[in-house]
């Protein structure tokens, strides 16, 4: 028996691995109370192997701190570290890394602080797939066109630039930043992203700690010539580092900051294809064993980007009351999740709270309170999340009224398994039925493919016999079969 194949080859994403890690560092000197402390992550390189994915990163923590005099100092450390995400991967496959920082703990040992950061790696895993379908032989075959999308993986860095002007500065202690793509759009031979950077800075304003933001819009454009336009797409974007320079003028009680930014972007177009295949067959002669293969390939959908406005009662570290003066509000943070049943973003938005005494001696106090917002989004999809204007209110004495934006970007998933006959097996004859006419009963709900491979007729031959029939079938129905006969010649 003659069967004719094709054979797909694509690049799908297979799952996702994770793993945790400790990271710590020392900081020495003349720590006296720690006001804020953080550790930004970067990866540096990820490569599969068997049995998991090892990952490189480089951690960045800085520590603000108040010393024996009340002056506010600043400190800063790198370190780099490994883990590996154990799984069932081979080293064909293609890692994309997200690296986070679950929990910073702090911790004095004689006239050292430690940071200790709990880091969270999650591992995408691309590799290729093959899949194999029966396209044509000697069968009577169902056809059907498969969908299959193909994942065509972008990556590249681009310089970003800022000025603005603020009051009189008298120096930059720490700066954050979180990246969010609000936008993704394939067009011919490129991909192009679209977001914001919130860069946040405390700084010293007369030798108090203050806290700036800025929302700088970004555009990036990475070369695809896999792209068509209007094609499925995704994006992500992060910073990987920020430079700051400041110009003072202490006549003009102003200052203007230069801030220049390094982005890293990690883009995926997805291209459909659609395969011819056959997903069912039988011979009309014989018995046949058919083999079938499967494949399960993914894309995007459109990208939606919203904005909420959230607020509430914050739940605090340590207790205030109104003899303290609220400073600023820094290491704006959020932890969300989405849930399936009702279609909200529920988390928590968390932020440290520097705070001065009536002693005069400054202090954090790490503040969060939780929300639940709606999410215009259907079915599976991802949630990207960008926390800016935080703020915060003693109007009640132990009380903080606290507020945010919440910046989201939810990307919508879209799945397409297909199966189909790879292999067909001849066995033996068919008996056959040497009656002129033969009438069936058939089974309520079949269609003509599934009455016909019961019967063993071409479909066709089925309908000729058969003009009445309305598929599904009803119960009670009666099919009958002609056969041609050769009468004997005397």
């Amino acid at each position: 028996m003659q069967i004719e194949t094709q054979r797909y080859r694509g690049t799908t994403r297979t799952g996702t691995l994770s793993a945790e890690t400790a990271v710590e560092c020392r900081f020495g000197g003349e720590v006296e109370t720690v006001l804020s402390a953080c550790a930004e992550l970067m990866p540096v390189r990820a490569e599969a192997e068997e049995g998991g994915v090892r990952i490189l990163g480089r951690a960045r923590f800085s520590l603000v701190y108040e010393n024996a005099e009340h002056g506010v100092c600043r400190a800063e450390k790198g370190a780099e570290f490994t883990l590996r995400a154990a799984g069932e991967c081979c080293s064909a496959a293609s890692p994309r890394v997200q690296l986070k920082a679950e929990q910073l703990s702090v911790r004095r040992e004689g006239a050292s602080i430690y940071l200790t950061a709990l880091v969270s790696a999650q591992a995408e895993l691309f590799e290729e797939q093959e899949f194999e379908y029966l396209t044509g032989g000697e069968l009577v075959m169902r056809r059907e066109g498969l969908t299959l999308w193909g994942a065509h993986l972008l990556s590249g860095e681009t310089e970003l630039s800022d000025d603005f002007e603020t009051d009189f500065l008298d120096d930059i202690l720490l700066h954050t930043s979180g990246a969010l793509v609000t936008s993704v759009r394939a067009e011919a031979g490129s991909l192009l992203l679209e977001g914001e950077v919130n860069l946040c800075i405390l700084a010293l304003k007369g030798g108090e700690p203050v806290s700036l933001e800025r929302l700088i819009p970004f555009r990036i454009e990475l070369p695809a010539e896999s792209a068509g336009a209007g094609a499925p797409a995704e994006g992500r974007v992060s910073v990987k580092d920020v430079y700051l320079h400041a110009d003072a003028d202490e006549e003009q009680g102003k200052c203007s900051l230069h801030a220049e930014l390094t982005l890293s972007a990690e883009g995926c177009v997805y291209r459909e294809e659609t395969a011819d295949a056959v997903t069912d067959a039988y011979s009309l002669t014989h018995s046949v064993r058919l083999g079938f293969s499967q494949a399960e390939t993914s894309c995007a959908g459109e990208m939606l980007s919203f904005t909420e406005r959230i607020t509430g009662k914050a739940a605090l570290s340590s207790p205030i009351d109104y003899s303290d003066t609220l400073l600023a509000v820094i290491l704006q943070r959020a932890e969300v999740v989405l849930s399936p049943e009702g279609r909200r973003a529920e988390g928590v938005a968390a932020a440290t709270l520097l705070v001065k005494g009536a002693d005069g001696g400054r202090r954090g106090v790490e503040m969060s309170f939780p929300f639940s917002v709606p999410v215009p989004c259907e079915g599976e999809c991802s949630l990207s999340l960008l926390v800016c204007g935080m703020s915060a209110r003693q109007k009640q004495e132990g009380e903080i009224d606290a507020e945010a934006t919440l910046k989201f970007s939810a990307m919508p998933r879209r799945k397409s398994t297909v199966r189909a006959v790879c292999a067909a097996e001849e066995g033996e004859p068919l008996l056959e039925c040497d009656a002129a006419v033969s009438v069936y009963i058939p089974r309520a709900g079949d269609g003509l493919w599934e009455l016909s491979k019961r019967l063993k007729k071409p479909p066709e031959e089925v309908l000729k016999s058969n003009p009445e029939l309305e598929f599904p079938i009803r119960e009670g129905e009666r099919v009958v079969i002609y056969r041609k006969k050769s009468l004997p010649v005397s």
